[in-house]
C-alpha cells in the first residue's frame, strides 16, 4: 500500500529549502527561489502552497535504469519540452520541440530532470500565468534552490518513488 501523503514543511525564513516527509522518512528539500506562495504566478520562482496528486514519472535512460514506481512511468526523449507560455495552446502541457512559442526543456545536461514527477498543479482547470512546469524533480548542487518545483537529493528521490502512486498527495504548506 502506498504512502496517501507526502508533507512539505519550509526550513528557512526565505522557505528556499525544506523537510519532505513520507511516512517514517524524512528528506531535506529545495523549495523555488520565490519562497512558499499561495497565489503562484508564472516566472516568480515560487513553489505554490497547496495539495498535489502525482501524475506520471519520467526518467532519462542514458543515465540511469527504471526506477521502481507505480506511478505512469515514460522515458524522457531529447526533443520533450514543457510550455511555460501563459498565452499559448499547450500552456502548462508536455510539448515537442522546436516548439513556436516559450517552452522548458527536459532533456537538460544538469541532471535534475534525470528523474522527476509532474504534479497536478494549475492542470485541470488550467489557469493562464498561474505558473507552470512545477515538478517534484533532482536538487541542484547544494540543495540549491528552484524555479517553483520541489527537489530531493537523487538518491532520496529514487528511495521515495517505490513508496507512491497516483493517490498519493504532496501537502506544501
Amino acid at each position: 500500500m502506498a504512502i496517501r501523503k507526502i508533507v512539505v514543511r519550509s526550513l528557512n525564513p526565505q522557505n528556499q529549502r525544506g523537510w519532505l516527509t513520507c511516512g517514517n522518512l524524512v528528506f531535506r528539500c529545495a523549495l523555488g527561489r520565490g519562497g512558499i506562495l499561495a497565489l503562484k504566478r508564472e516566472g516568480d520562482g515560487a513553489t505554490p502552497r497547496g495539495q498535489f496528486r502525482l501524475e506520471t514519472a519520467r526518467y532519462r535512460t542514458d543515465r540511469l535504469g527504471r526506477p521502481r514506481t507505480v506511478l505512469p512511468l515514460s522515458a524522457t526523449r531529447t526533443d520533450d519540452g514543457w510550455c511555460d507560455a501563459a498565452n499559448d495552446r499547450n500552456y502548462n502541457r508536455a510539448v515537442t520541440h522546436p516548439y513556436p512559442a516559450s517552452a522548458e526543456k527536459l532533456w537538460r545536461t544538469d541532471g535534475l530532470y534525470d528523474v522527476f514527477v509532474v504534479l497536478d498543479y494549475n492542470r485541470r482547470p488550467r489557469q493562464r500565468g498561474r505558473g507552470s512546469a512545477i515538478f517534484l524533480h533532482v536538487a541542484g548542487e547544494g540543495l540549491a534552490p528552484t524555479e517553483g518545483c520541489v527537489a530531493l537529493a537523487r538518491r532520496d528521490l529514487l528511495k521515495l518513488l517505490p513508496l507512491v502512486d497516483r493517490h498519493t498527495r504532496l501537502v506544501v504548506l
